[in-house]
């Protein structure tokens, strides 16, 4: 295969990812990876590292039509972000000096926890009695809809700055969003509405991202070859889905995500289990 030839089908499945990507709300990079480790044979770590760019340069695009909108708490992602950044140079450092079987094994689980996380019942109420905690740091907010602005209050911030800690640590070591546990912290246990918690989300990736990206460029497996293509094809995927969301259902898109992603999922699982990667 020539470098022209693996660029372009690369590009092409690249663009597909940030489309599935964008129509799920999963990100791009659960599809990336599989695509460049199962199909490429390419190293999971060069995988990661693409895949990392990719989330950065997704996020940064989408996340700024969200806060023109003024549905992103910005103060609340920053908030998060301490938790998340800090989990990401832990999570991509631990990476490093992780086998790529056992690290394809915990991408496979992951994968099919966020697969489960995407067709669970979402929260759509907003919440009227906050926490002390959600008082003091003046987390409490609201959001636009069409009958006007909604307001909203939090709850468990602990708890959520916790877990946001740990989807940190799987960002780093995994090189995805975690957007799955980024969502069940502030949707479940914060008790945020779902559309202020998946655009919130969207604003952490790209900080969550950049941070873990610095270990892996310093480390060499940022490889131009492969990054480049892959950023193209997932912005242009997600600009793509971005737009069709409008004319087509997502829940039956999510269904037939999950199922796909599943078999992906036991993939890795079953290859990173007999050392294939």
């Amino acid at each position: 295969m020539t470098i022209l030839t693996f660029t372009l089908i690369l590009l092409a499945g690249a663009y597909l990812a940030g489309l599935v990507g964008s129509l799920t709300g999963l990100g791009g990079g659960v599809v990336v990876i599989p695509l460049l480790t199962l199909v490429f044979h390419v190293d999971i770590r060069y995988a990661i590292g693409a895949a990392l760019l990719a989330s950065i340069a997704n996020s940064s695009g989408a996340a700024s039509a969200y806060v023109k909108e003024g549905i992103t708490n910005i103060r609340l992602g920053m908030f998060l972000e301490i938790a998340t950044t800090i989990g990401a140079v832990v999570g991509a450092v631990i990476a490093v000096y992780t086998p790529t079987n056992t690290i394809a094994i915990l991408f496979g689980v992951i994968l099919l926890f966020s697969a489960a996380m995407t067709i669970r019942k979402k929260n759509q109420e907003a919440l009227t009695v906050g926490s002390k905690a959600s008082f003091r740091l003046k987390l409490n907010s609201t959001y636009p809809t069409k009958d006007g602005e909604v307001a909203y209050q939090l709850k468990n911030v602990g708890a959520g700055f916790s877990i946001m800690t740990l989807a940190g640590v799987l960002s780093g070591l995994l090189g995805i969003g975690s957007g799955a546990l980024k969502v069940l912290a502030m949707d479940s246990t914060m008790h945020i509405p779902f559309k202020v918690s998946t655009t919130t989300s969207n604003f952490m990736i790209g900080v969550t991202a950049a941070a873990s990206a610095v270990v892996y460029l310093q480390r060499g497996y940022m490889d131009p070859g492969i990054a480049f293509p892959v950023v193209l094809g997932v912005l242009g995927g997600a600009f793509t889905g971005s737009k069709l969301l409008t004319r087509l259902d997502p829940k039956v898109l999510k269904y037939i995500f999950c199922l796909a992603i599943s078999f992906v999922a036991v993939e890795m699982i079953y290859n990173g289990y007999n050392h294939q990667f």
